[in-house]
């Protein structure tokens, strides 16, 4: 086996076809699809240009497509003008004004609709209060807010004016949020006193004024949304209430009309130095990435109500909230709270409550009401659900499967799919009327997404089952375009591997027989045993086809022998872990993928250390599993509690 390249073991032989009753109802039909994919094989950049011109209202409309010349520093439409909110709201308004928008389910389960019309007349109001404050074009906005619609309608509002937003995930720490702050050099920070999820106060405020005592000298204002109604200091000629900033704005506000180049927003996400990386993303490209891959990926009807259950402070919440379904002019769903509050059907309960047609969410979520049974999706009827959607990680064949039968009746079709913070949008994925979907694939890039696997020294994968690493080998306009004032830091992290047309992706992948791409987890998710490297995923997702697994985290350790050693972290559906019981999942995985991938350690826990966002952080089982001392930021955990209790039972 050459060293370059990442065994995989895990053999997955079912195959779904579309269902053909929908099929006959899609959108985009098999052949549509088709003829997108010819369209793009043809001639790469003609192909984005027809869709920027069908899909954006371009103020001015572009003469050059792409510009390679600072490869990698690609643009797109460069001397084309739009706006993005713009495009979100009021095309929509002649066609579309009374429809609605977004329903809102607050954590206490109160409902709230906002029309089209009535989105358009609150984010101009505060788009005018923001430029009453001292905001413009250029400048940058810290969004820290809960998962409601006045986040969104913050985005927009800076998105109006030309001002550059950056939001925060509301569970991050006071020195998170003080790092991002300083990077930006934002001009303004948009909270709230507090917010409610699950049932536990949030206290927004107290954190974002911690954050302010230590730093972010850039700041000059602070607007707090009133949410919580808890009593929270307010610092005079800094900080004042939304309700008095947008009092006696006017309904309306004239676009800034910016070049399609023209940063939208920047987002910021780990890097493995420790320092958060500014993820910077355009207004034209990234608004195209974000139509496309919606009609495409979700084949939007005009009758559909989607969901997308992520919360802003992410990109999925970037493209598929705040941005994808409001420029197609779609009826969303927008949820505070958790899945499992105030009982684990909430999900299910609130998809019958608004017919919601289609579903994305997180495989961790998915595993998470997995582990409670089948009882409480089957309290409800789910018979309004036409597609689901996994993001966020690989996502195991036997999750992927019960999300089939459990929740689409067999009759949804799934798309997992693949994209990341720095790629903007969908890249990898079925699309629900034409691809032959396998438990745990991706399938196949989309139209216009040229994607390779590569060992590390360039050469192409082409054996099927071996893997490698994942890149794109041509720019697409929804792709980040540097780090946010480190451009050398954006040219090593993303284009240092191959050459600078060739983004790296930081995942291994593999395709089988069929072509069809299987992502096997980070790079750094590897783990290499006596020379055979192998993907973490693969072991997890064995330990989880086990009848008594609920869920699973496999991390290496170092070994004397082997060079590295698996460490299997494991949920149990019922009852305690035992050493009976750890031994038969360790003999199971090596009945299921072979003895190089049997686990050296099996650890059983109540649960595992996630982010509120429910992302598994490997990088502290790493620590737990080697016996290190945990120096990380553990303040964004959901339940830090869990890590001591990983800790004990290591020790």
């Amino acid at each position: 086996m050459s060293e370059n390249k990442i065994e995989s073991v895990l053999r997955e032989d079912r195959v779904f076809e579309p269902p053909r009753s929908f099929v006959e109802q899609a959108t985009f039909k098999p052949d549509d699809i088709q003829a997108l994919y010819d369209a793009a094989n043809s001639d790469h950049e003609g192909f984005w240009a027809d869709q920027a011109q069908k899909h954006i209202d371009w103020h001015k409309p572009f003469t050059q497509t792409l510009d390679s010349t600072d490869a990698p520093f690609f643009k797109w439409f460069t001397d084309g003008q739009l706006n993005v909110s713009y495009n979100c709201l009021d095309r929509h308004l002649d066609t579309r004004g009374d429809q609605t928008a977004i329903i809102f389910e607050a954590d206490d389960g109160e409902v709230e609709h906002i029309s089209y019309r009535e989105l358009h007349a609150r984010v101009c109001r505060f788009a005018n209060a923001l430029k009453a404050n001292g905001l413009g074009k250029g400048d940058r906005a810290v969004i820290y807010l809960p998962n409601v619609p006045q986040a969104t309608i913050a985005m927009l509002a800076c998105a109006r004016i030309g001002a550059i937003h950056s939001v925060v995930f509301g569970g991050f720490s006071a020195p998170s949020l003080r790092d991002r702050i300083d990077d930006a050099e934002a001009k303004m920070l948009i909270t709230a006193d507090g917010n409610y999820r699950g049932g536990k106060l949030i206290p927004l405020k107290d954190v974002a004024d911690k954050a302010l005592s230590q730093g972010c000298e850039s700041i000059d204002k602070v607007i707090v949304l009133k949410r919580s109604g808890t009593d929270v200091s307010m610092q005079s000629g800094r900080d004042l209430w939304w309700h008095d900033a947008i009092d006696g704005q006017a309904e309306t506000c004239e676009p800034e009309w910016v070049d399609a180049e023209h940063p939208l927003f920047i987002l910021y996400t780990s890097g493995s130095t420790g320092k958060p990386k500014g993820i910077q993303h355009s207004s034209g490209g990234y608004l195209l990435g974000a139509i496309v891959t919606c009609r495409w990926v979700f084949d939007l009807r005009d009758d559909d109500v989607f969901w997308c259950t992520a919360d802003v402070g992410w990109i999925t919440g970037h493209t598929y909230i705040t941005y994808g379904p409001t420029a197609c002019g779609a009826t969303q769903v927008m949820f505070e709270g958790v899945p499992t509050y105030p009982e684990p059907d909430r999900f299910w309960k609130m998809v019958d409550t608004h017919q919601v047609t289609i579903f994305y969410t997180a495989p961790t979520a998915i595993r998470a009401l997995m582990k409670h049974g089948d009882e409480y999706p089957q309290r409800h009827a789910l018979d309004s659900l036409r597609i689901l959607g996994t993001v966020g990680e690989p996502i195991n064949p036997e999750a992927w499967m019960w999300y089939r039968q459990v929740i689409g009746h067999e009759r949804c079709p799934i798309v997992d799919t693949w994209w990341q913070t720095e790629t903007g949008g969908h890249m990898i994925t079925p699309l629900p009327s034409y691809s032959k979907t396998k438990p745990g694939s991706v399938t196949h890039p989309l139209p216009g997404i040229s994607a390779e696997i590569l060992d590390e020294s360039g050469k192409p994968v082409t054996e099927a089952g071996s893997g490698g690493v994942l890149v794109v080998t041509k720019p697409w306009p929804y792709m980040l375009r540097t780090i946010w004032n480190d451009p050398e830091r954006y040219k090593e992290t993303y284009f240092g591997m191959y050459d600078a047309h060739t983004y790296v992706a930081g995942d291994s992948a593999q395709r089988d027989e069929q072509g069809n791409f299987r992502i096997l987890g980070r790079i750094d998710d590897v783990v290499n045993i006596s020379g055979h490297r192998l993907g973490t995923m693969e072991v997890e997702s064995a330990l989880v086809a086990h009848t008594s697994v609920a869920e699973a985290a496999v991390v290496s350790r170092p070994h004397d022998v082997k060079g590295e050693a698996i460490v299997a972290f494991v949920i149990l559906k019922t009852g305690d872990g035992n050493d009976e019981l750890a031994s038969d999942l360790r003999n199971w995985v090596a009945e299921q993928l072979g003895a190089i991938a049997k686990p050296e350690e099996i650890r059983f826990a109540d649960g595992l250390p996630k982010t509120r966002s429910g992302k598994i952080m490997r990088r502290l089982l790493r620590t737990v599993a080697r016996g290190d001392e945990v120096t990380q930021d553990v303040s964004t955990l959901e339940n830090p509690q869990i890590l001591e209790q990983l800790q004990a039972r290591g020790s």
